[in-house]
């Protein structure tokens, strides 16, 4: 099972949703690094659920439990090894789906894989409930890049066909960080969007824009490593991401290369970002900018048709337990995370433990 992520900073994710906790594994972390648990702890609050009426009504503290690797909120240099508890499981609303497997979900392509021995409980391996270790590592990373004036900041860009406002517009992180937009009015617009879905029984999707301000040129590598590949690796690690765009992404398709281009300023920073910060795979020290498809909630209150695997025929499934109508705004903490994660590791490839 791939679990395992990294070059020089290697992430080991385990655990599976209603097991009794999840956790992760952070190997080549720089010591040295201060880091503080309670900001740790509010940066994990802005994913866990059970906390907005967007969310799914499962209530979990999701408050990290670091074994090793920090002492004295200081790093070490050894493995950081973290767990969180599961503490509001239900697993009785998924005995059904051995054989009528859900919609949307991995529970077909698991037990292929797996020969059926996968946990289907909540999902199991296959959860967006193992996004919580792998926020929690990100967050352990957010520290050692601000101490290099590198921030990360992402923002609902749409929920549905709403959009809020892009980021190259602001400065820095949106305003409102419950429910992070920068234009409040479609945010509120949004979020009826997400209430009428639920109340239909339904789910929406949206797109989640990213930006990392402070990275240098020159931090990847062409062809087969490049930032982009990086970040798209560990974005698709996120169950419900099935599309990641750099910069303009597909809108470069119905531009001219005199508009698309990124020509050098006589500071050596482009004065446009239409490649997202990146050119030939490597950073050219404008921000870097992505946004990750998120897709509708699969778990939906309304009866879907499946194929009952012990019958051979067709039939009505109706999904039990507790699902968030939109994942969206639980997902942004975590593409923030994926983001540090993947420039940590580009910014120790670049200049190694001795400057970091």
């Amino acid at each position: 099972m791939g679990s395992i992520w990294g070059n020089l900073l290697k992430l080991s994710i385990f655990g599976e949703s209603h097991g009794p906790g999840i956790g992760m594994v952070l190997d080549g972390f720089p010591a040295g690094v201060r880091l503080d648990p309670d900001q740790l702890a509010a940066f994990l609050r802005r994913r866990a659920p059970g906390r907005a009426a967007h969310a799914t009504a499962r209530k979990e503290s999701d408050r990290p439990r670091l074994l090793s690797g920090v002492l004295d909120g200081v790093s070490t240099g050894a493995p950081i090894a973290l767990v969180i508890e599961n503490q509001n499981t239900r697993s009785g609303d998924y005995a059904a789906l051995r054989f009528t497997p859900r919609p949307g979900h991995a529970d077909y392509t698991g037990q292929v894989r797996y020969g059926g021995h996968n946990d289907l409980r909540g999902g199991g391996h296959f959860s967006g409930r193992l996004t919580a270790p792998l926020t929690a590592a990100g967050g352990l990373c957010l520290p050692f890049l601000s101490s290099h004036g590198v921030s990360v900041h992402a923002h609902i860009a749409q929920i549905g066909e709403i959009c809020d406002e892009p980021a190259a517009r602001h400065a820095g992180g949106p305003a409102l960080t419950d429910f992070p937009v920068y234009c409040r009015e479609q945010g509120e617009a949004m979020q009826r969007l997400i209430a009428q879905a639920k109340e239909e029984g339904d789910s929406v999707g949206g797109v989640i824009e990213c930006t990392v301000t402070g990275l240098p040129a020159g931090l990847g590598s062409p062809m087969m490593d490049t930032v982009e590949s990086r970040l798209s690796s560990l974005l698709f690690a996120v169950p419900a991401v099935k599309g990641v765009a750099f910069g303009d992404g597909f809108a470069l398709a119905g531009l001219r290369g005199s508009q698309a281009n990124d020509a050098l300023g006589v500071d050596r920073l482009p004065p446009t970002n239409h490649n997202g910060g990146v050119l030939g795979g490597i950073t050219n020290g404008a921000p870097v900018v992505f946004r990750a498809v998120i897709k509708p909630t699969p778990s939906i209150a309304r009866a879907q048709r499946t194929l009952d695997l012990s019958t051979g025929q067709m039939t009505d499934l109706h999904i039990q337990g507790r699902h968030d109508p939109c994942i969206v705004p639980r997902a942004v903490p975590v593409m923030e995370a994926a983001a540090a994660l993947v420039c940590t590791d580009l910014w120790l490839e670049a200049y190694g433990y001795a400057n970091s």
